[in-house]
């Protein structure tokens, strides 16, 4: 299984990747809240060894704040542990991930301005070629020069 990296995770919990990220989180939102096929996931089992969070909270606190990759590391490391000792959640975990990762590579464009002004054309979009800007000067001229 390939590793799921906490810049994934916070870039799908931030809403990344339009409808396709949305649904990516919706269902690894279904996949941790899958019960845990070990014993309750707080506390301590029967043979008092120590309980293995399910991911739940970890996505939830995600969820807050998407932009804070501690947070979206704690949750990847949750995801591994449980998977670890989980050989059903292992498998499915990995299933959402290949779909995931496939689901990035759809094509969606999400483009954003901040700050400033633009002094020229802006395009946004994917995959342009053969384009061509002619494009006078980027600043007024002085005020009584003639153009």
């Amino acid at each position: 299984m390939d590793p799921i990296t906490a810049a994934a995770l916070a870039a799908l919990a931030g809403g990344l990747g339009g409808e396709a990220g949305r649904q990516a989180w919706q269902g690894l939102t279904a996949l941790v809240r899958r019960p845990f096929s070990r014993a309750a996931t707080q506390g301590t089992q029967s043979d008092e060894t120590p309980q293995v969070s399910s991911g739940e909270l970890e996505l939830s606190v995600l969820e807050g704040d998407p932009a804070d990759l501690m947070r979206a590391q704690t949750l990847a490391t949750a995801l591994a542990v449980r998977a670890a000792l989980d050989g059903d959640f292992r498998v499915l975990l990995d299933e959402w991930w290949q779909r995931a990762q496939a689901g990035s590579a759809s094509g969606d464009v999400h483009n954003s301005i901040t700050g400033g002004t633009q002094n020229g054309p802006v395009l946004q979009g994917r995959d342009f070629s053969g384009l061509t800007f002619n494009v006078g000067p980027t600043t007024p001229p002085p005020a009584g020069t003639a153009r």
